[in-house]
């Protein structure tokens, strides 16, 4: 059966991007567009027709590679959960990843796309931009929970998917890497827990005292 132009399209896009995630991951940001191009069997001109640019096929590489752990987070965490018991949920969820035997090298591409970044400010602001598209869908996930006799603002799941970002990413590290010994699922979860509080809540500028 002959395939659809879009079909067609869909299917040179999956293969530049499977082919670009095996030569950045070996080469980072010296990764060559022609070399993807050869890898997925096409000209560097579909990489530019389908995604712009190199910065462009790295960011949809990006999303692409995040887009099914979210999707998971999303199953992982039932609506019916009030904030603690969501962020608890979504922190064991998320050590159960560390043991995961791709682990170590899904930390070898995060470390390899930051670097990427350091080296290229244009692609910083992309990756930056995909990230932060793939995070809005926590802090939706988080907005609306029942929390200390309210409900979460989305400036408040903001400021805690900002918060939970960043110690998740280094426990990360550290259980791969062999260097936290003691970060259990519990560990995460109390850890993800204490960030939850009025603290971390809170909207910027606003008065603790109210």
């Amino acid at each position: 059966m002959r395939k659809t132009r879009e079909q067609a399209k869909e299917d040179n896009r999956r293969a530049l991007l499977d082919a670009a995630l095996q030569v950045v991951s070996r080469d980072g940001y010296r990764a060559r567009l022609d070399e993807i191009a050869e890898r997925a069997g096409l000209t560097t001109g579909a990489v530019y027709s389908l995604f712009g640019s190199k910065g462009g096929l790295v960011a949809a590489l990006v999303t692409d590679y995040l887009q099914p752990s979210y999707a998971e987070i999303e199953q992982a965490v039932p609506a019916d959960l009030d904030l603690l018991a969501a962020v608890d949920a979504f922190a064991r969820y998320y050590r159960r990843g560390s043991d995961d035997p791709a682990a170590r090298s899904e930390l070898s591409l995060q470390i390899t796309l930051l670097d990427m970044a350091v080296h290229d400010r244009e692609l910083g602001s992309r990756l930056a931009e995909s990230i932060r598209t793939q995070e809005r869908r926590l802090v939706a996930l988080f907005t609306g929970r029942a929390h200390a006799g309210g409900a979460v603002t989305e400036r408040q799941a903001q400021r805690l998917v900002t918060a939970l970002r960043a110690l998740f990413v280094g426990l990360t590290q550290g259980v791969v890497l062999g260097l936290a010994p003691g970060a259990d699922e519990q560990f995460f979860a109390d850890s993800a827990r204490a960030l939850a509080s009025r603290t971390t809540l809170l909207d910027a500028g606003a008065d603790p005292t109210d």
